[in-house]
């Protein structure tokens, strides 16, 4: 398949916040041209598309979610993070199956097409039909094993990392555990010693509420990072979580061996979990990246209102205007989110990438006048401004419409009736 953009605005990220006017080419799922519009002589394209002076940008990376609590959307709201957990969510989801996880998944990632992301970073409990659902949609996924102490085993997890990683062309597989509180100091040895065998990137929730992190240094003496990093399991790199309660000390050590921090401000925000120290982290040279976490605490699969939330947040956190400018956090959804979850490939606009692009239409109230327009997408853009969602050079999403294999009445029909199950 060959097509063709062209009359567009292009916002690459090679160089954030610069846009050109221009085309891009692409050839089946690659990227083969980026730049001024040329003379088009002697080209067969399977389609050419006017892009009308709209927008063609990255698509945004979702670097934490779990997409299959999309069923818990509004129903066990108003709680702490503990409560919540463990009085609503653990006790529902031992009801849940994989044939679940497969038909909520493919409800999350209408969702997420539909706000212009084109890959998620998804930690849940049965990865092999999250991938298979995202296989079948079409949907890049970065699936993060939640090992801890309920299960599963790790010669599974060490299974999936060597089955799904070489199974689908847009799903991976990457080592990580639930939380520091859902697991044994014993477990996180072996997974340590695991992470060392394959020496590969590390993925955890981390620091996400100051109970947390005070009973961490209860069991141990120390924060959770730097427990983590006493054991071994951050000497590959990697992210952790939330990132909400840090030290200085912490920040120091996550600089020095290259974690990122994926911040989730909706579901902080909704638990009262706090404000992440995002200023802080970038003056650290910490790369920041974004999260939408579940539906379930968040409760939407929104990038712009995490986008907005995490300029605001931290604007209120700093009392400073100036924190944490809008570039820095479209940076934070593109390119910062993709390359913590390994997808270099498709983390800008430039040949050679894979095609995963988005067209944010420019001609609706909230983006006129195009004072700038970087800064209309952080700080008044909404999902409404989603014209387009492309992966790997198929367009899943277009002017309301989803691809014509995507069963939407059906996924919808699905969804309420394990809810009932559930309820």
């Amino acid at each position: 398949m060959k097509l063709r953009f062209y009359n567009a605005r292009i916002m690459s990220m090679v160089n954030p916040g610069e846009i050109i006017q221009g085309e891009i080419h692409i050839q089946d799922d690659t990227i083969l041209y980026v730049g001024e519009e040329k003379a088009q002589e002697n080209h067969s394209w399977d389609r050419e598309i006017d892009c009308k002076e709209n927008l063609l940008m990255p698509g945004f990376k979702n670097a934490h979610a779990h997409s299959a609590m999309v069923v818990f959307r509004s129903l066990c709201d108003d709680l702490n993070l503990q409560d919540w957990l463990h009085h609503e969510i653990f006790p529902r989801e031992a009801q849940m199956t994989g044939e679940d996880c497969y038909e909520l998944t493919r409800l999350a990632n209408l969702e997420y097409l539909t706000s212009g992301i084109t890959a998620a970073a998804d930690m849940y409990l049965t990865p092999e039909t999250i991938a298979e659902a995202c296989n079948d949609m079409g949907m890049r996924c970065v699936i993060v094993s939640g090992l801890n102490k309920f299960g599963p085993p790790i010669p599974v997890m060490e299974e999936r990392f060597n089955t799904l990683n070489n199974k689908y062309d847009l799903v991976s597989f990457k080592l990580g555990v639930h939380a520091e509180y859902t697991c044994s100091k014993e477990l996180l040895e072996e997974v340590s010693k695991v992470l060392h065998q394959y020496q590969v990137p590390f993925y955890v929730h981390m620091s996400e509420t100051k109970t947390e992190v005070e009973e961490c240094r209860a069991r141990y003496g120390i924060t959770p990072v730097a427990l983590f990093d006493q054991l071994g399991l951050f000497d590959f790199g990697g992210s952790i979580y939330h990132g909400v309660h840090t030290t200085k000390e912490d920040m120091e050590i996550l600089k020095r061996r290259g974690i990122s921090v994926i911040t989730n401000p909706g579901s902080n925000a909704k638990l009262a979990s706090g404000i992440a120290p995002i200023e802080d982290y970038l003056k650290h040279g910490i790369t920041v990246g974004i999260g939408t976490d579940g539906a379930s605490s968040n409760n939407c699969l929104d990038m712009f209102r995490e986008m907005f939330l995490v300029t605001a947040l931290a604007k209120l956190k700093e009392n400073d205007p100036a924190a944490v400018d809008a570039i820095k956090v479209l940076t934070m959804a593109t390119v910062n989110s993709a390359r913590s979850m390994g997808l270099d490939n498709c983390d800008v606009l430039q040949e050679g990438k894979q095609a995963d692009i988005i067209m944010i239409d420019l001609k609706q109230p909230n983006m006129q006048p195009l004072n700038n327009i970087a800064k209309n997408i952080v700080y008044s853009g909404s999902k409404m401004n989603i014209k387009m969602t492309m992966i790997a050079g198929k367009i899943l999403y277009e002017d309301g419409k989803f691809a014509d294999h995507i069963p939407v009445d059906e996924i919808y029909e699905n969804s309420n009736k394990i809810l009932e199950r559930l309820r």
